[in-house]
């Protein structure tokens, strides 16, 4: 599977699978070990997590998982992501919903994801939500600290608009650093991201985009919803065209746009994940892919 450069030190598999659901999947230790194992000979080697995920358990879930196989560390890439204040029974910080981005709650994150991932450094780690709050120098004093203390590999934002990574990057490059990721909303149905402008400044500057939710968390398959049904109408023309499943040809929107996107799967179905692998085989003509872009905007293009 192509890897994608995030930095000298840093590569990503094309496709990332994502855990924000882990706790969801019910599996054993063993049996996700096995998943791990079974998305790393498929070539998908990038694993993408966040603090919060699943009432702050899906990191030590993972962890566990991986202390079985402790050589599958040197094969994956791990991200993970802080920031974002849950209600939780887990910490006494968490009486409500807010967001923190100082410097001292975001290296105290780091300092427990370890932990719960079994892990003394980490690929990537990312912002997870800008914040009204947000002191731009507290947070490139935490990562700066987190880099030379080799905690991090590399570190990006996500969900941060051209003007919100504008004001975090000014501060960033005075410690002579780099913000490598933007993880983003984009999917066949979900694409502010590609019309505001925020993608084209990524692409400007040098930042790689992960994509969350690819199928728009499943609301793309919803048949109530009229949106989704004038979109999978053509997806499914599109599929039958090629021979292909939905999934591909979904994937293969995604990885069209000239940004070396990384979709994030949520799924626990090798069946669905091997789809997908085979939409990056699929090399979509520009006709379908405005056919799918128009039914996402509801009109013709200009």
């Amino acid at each position: 599977m192509e890897q994608i450069m995030i930095n000298h030190y840093v590569h990503f598999s094309r496709l990332v699978q994502g855990f924000w659901r882990a706790n969801e999947w019910k599996m054993t230790a063993k049996e996700l070990n096995y998943f791990i194992n079974e998305l790393v000979e498929r070539g998908i080697t990038t694993m993408d997590h966040a603090d919060i995920y699943g009432d702050y358990q899906c990191e030590s879930l993972f962890g566990n998982a991986l202390d079985l196989s402790p050589e599958l560390r040197n094969k994956i890439q791990i991200v993970t992501k802080c920031g974002i204040i849950l209600p939780s029974k887990q910490f006494d910080f968490t009486n409500g919903h807010r967001y923190d981005l100082s410097s001292k709650h975001i290296v105290k994150s780091v300092e427990r994801s370890l932990i719960n991932l079994n892990v003394d450094y980490l690929d990537s780690l990312l912002i997870h939500r800008p914040s009204p709050l947000m002191d731009p120098e507290q947070v490139a004093d935490a990562l700066t600290k987190l880099v030379k203390q080799g905690k991090l590999k590399s570190f990006g934002v996500s969900n941060f608009n051209h003007s919100q990574y504008q004001l975090l990057n000014q501060y960033i490059m005075k410690e002579r650093l780099h913000i490598s990721i933007n993880q983003l909303e984009l999917s066949p149905y979900h694409v502010d991201s590609l019309q505001d402008g925020t993608m084209d400044s990524m692409y400007q500057n040098h930042v790689q985009i992960m994509a969350w939710s690819p199928f728009a968390g499943g609301k793309i398959f919803d048949k109530e919803d009229i949106k989704a049904q004038r979109i999978m109408k053509v997806v499914q023309s599109i599929a039958d065209k090629y021979g292909v499943s939905d999934t591909a040809v979904m994937i293969a929107w995604l990885v069209k746009i000239p940004h070396s996107i990384m979709p994030i799967l949520g799924t626990s179905q090798l069946k669905r994940i091997d789809q997908a692998i085979e939409g990056l085989q699929l090399n979509l003509d520009d006709q379908s892919w405005f056919d799918i872009y128009t039914a996402i905007i509801g009109q013709d293009i200009p």
